[in-house]
């Protein structure tokens, strides 16, 4: 039998060769690959100096890490966040579609390519559960699926770690996100998330898809501790320069 499905999938390859879901281009690599090497090689991880708690990206070049502004003057209540690369370029337009386009086929490449690169932080913090950012339920009927989820749901079966997908809940429809301030999108998102579940002394690893100003990553973190967290880590796909 296993042999009869290796000739199946070396014939499906010859007729219809794997492609790369990001850029198209056939991948001839054994396993095959989460995408080709040049679009790997263009998802690159944020270069130092960033800022070890929320990574955001500093303009300077050279010199080590060190913690932003934002940071220093407002510790945020999450103890890291990691991602897979700058908001910019292939990663932008690639979770845009992932985001606003259903092309939801993406969740597979780009959690794996996320699951890698932050393999060794997740092993370090050992979270107990993966938490996705939740949609409001009216959102969520509008864009019928929600992004974050299914990356935690890829990110989990790669680090072998459940999803808790309804354990925080957005039990407030808030305005979009796009175009607030930094201080605003904090107001926006005052009290929007609760937790349904005690946890008890876990370890939380939350899930989204882009970190901007960190207002929904601090609101969620911050609730999820006041619900028993230990401590809260936070993976993103991109991280975004800081709106001012």
């Amino acid at each position: 039998m296993a042999a009869l499905q290796g000739e199946l999938r070396g014939f499906l390859d010859w007729w219809l060769p794997p492609a790369c879901p990001l850029c198209g281009q056939v991948l001839s690599e054994r396993p095959v690959p989460p995408a080709c090497p040049a679009c790997r090689t263009a998802i690159s991880p944020i270069p130092s100096p960033r800022c070890p708690l929320c990574e955001e990206p500093f303009l300077t070049e050279g010199g080590s890490d060190h913690l932003c502004e934002v940071c220093l003057r407002q510790p945020p209540p999450f103890t890291w966040c990691r991602s897979l690369g700058c908001y910019e370029d292939l990663l932008r337009l690639a979770v845009q579609r992932f985001k606003y386009q259903e092309a939801v086929g993406l969740d597979r490449c780009l959690g794996t390519l996320l699951a890698e690169r932050l393999r060794a932080a997740v092993t370090e913090f050992a979270p107990a559960v993966l938490v996705p950012v939740p949609l409001h339920r009216e959102r969520l009927r509008q864009r019928t699926y929600n992004q974050s989820l299914l990356l935690a749901r890829t990110l989990g079966r790669r680090w072998h770690r459940p999803v808790a997908a309804r354990l925080l809940e957005r039990t407030r429809a808030t305005p979009s996100q796009q175009g607030l301030s930094a201080e605003e999108r904090r107001r926006n998102l005052r009290g929007a998330f609760v937790v349904r579940q005690p946890l008890d002394g876990a370890r939380v690893l939350l899930i989204d898809d882009v970190l901007t100003t960190g207002a929904t990553a601090r609101e969620c973190a911050a609730t999820l501790l006041q619900g028993g967290a230990e401590a809260v880590a936070v993976a993103v796909l991109g991280r975004a320069r800081r709106l001012r």
